[in-house]
């Protein structure tokens, strides 16, 4: 089956969306992109996009912070992403990958007098972690970045650089992912995925000024935690309180909601999925296939002409 991009303002096939070499985000990793997933709903012969305008929000919060003037509206992003997913086709779950990116063929790190580019590619995506089985994290020796430095509230695709180092790091000593800590030494997130933990039944997680990604799925979870009634905090979490974590799990648009088991080998209480984790982790699976009337409006249904 051909697959199509979307690029330079055309739909084209995937094998011919190309960059020349001197590409200046290539060269400098001056690119901001978000992730979005598609989910399909088997039942309804439907796919449902997930929060895509808010996504295409924190793009164009992104942008800002990037120097980058956006081409496109809300909506068109929108439609886009649906056209292009319409032309794919997909009958099962799908990741969806927008990029603006700075395309200057030029050499040198200046943002200004740079023009700006707009890419969107697609592809087949299951589960990127087994939602089932809890994650053997460990805290990594690499600090995230701050705001002062590389932004983490920006999705800048040169910050991955520190995400790669610490999950490449948890791999080669054992262990799934990792909990990153700041420089002044408070947790941060994950590798590349917000972090909740259970302290004394309160669902607690690290706030927006804690040099994070302000995740869309942290938010959809946040407002999930409300529906079921589970009280939620947004604070400052140190090291060594999360050892004692009643709970804990990580999430994110690739992560989705994936129970931790263990954090530096000590077990996450019994190292099992708790309660509270799999309350929400059940009903973000309802929300993101369309099945749940209330949070219908977070999901765009895209096989609907």
């Amino acid at each position: 089956m051909t697959e199509f991009v979307f690029m330079n303002g055309k739909y084209i096939e995937a094998d011919k969306a190309v960059l020349p070499v001197r590409t200046h985000a290539f060269l400098y990793g001056t690119s901001v992109f978000e992730g979005i997933r598609g989910y399909y709903n088997q039942d309804e012969g439907q796919m449902y996009a997930f929060r895509v305008k808010d996504h295409y929000k924190r793009l164009l919060a992104s942008a800002k912070v990037m120097w980058m003037k956006s081409p496109y509206t809300l909506d068109e992003y929108e439609q886009i992403t649906k056209d292009l997913l319409k032309k794919n086709n997909y009958k099962t779950d799908a990741y969806i990958r927008p990029t603006l990116y700075k395309s200057a063929i030029k050499v040198g790190p200046t943002l200004t007098d740079n023009e700006d580019s707009f890419l969107i590619f697609t592809t087949p995506f299951g589960n990127y972690f087994d939602a089932e089985r809890g994650l053997k994290l460990c805290v990594s020796s690499w600090r995230r970045t701050s705001d002062n430095a590389i932004p983490p509230r920006a999705k800048v695709s040169g910050a991955y650089a520190n995400s790669a180092l610490i999950k490449t790091d948890a791999h080669e000593m054992g262990f799934d992912d990792a909990v990153v800590l700041s420089e002044s030494g408070q947790v941060t997130e994950g590798s590349a995925m917000n972090i909740f933990f259970v302290f004394n039944g309160v669902l607690t997680t690290t706030s927006i000024t804690d040099d994070i990604l302000i995740g869309v799925t942290r938010n959809t979870v946040i407002e999930l935690a409300h529906e079921l009634g589970i009280p939620v905090a947004e604070r400052p979490i140190d090291r060594t309180e999360i050892y004692n974590a009643e709970e804990c799990f990580c999430c994110g648009t690739g992560a989705q909601i994936v129970p931790v088991e263990s954090i530096d080998k000590r077990l996450i209480s019994d190292g099992k999925t708790g309660k509270i984790t799999k309350q929400i982790q059940d009903l973000y699976f309802d929300v993101v296939r369309g099945k749940t009337e209330k949070f219908k409006g977070w999901c765009t249904p895209i096989y609907d002409d």
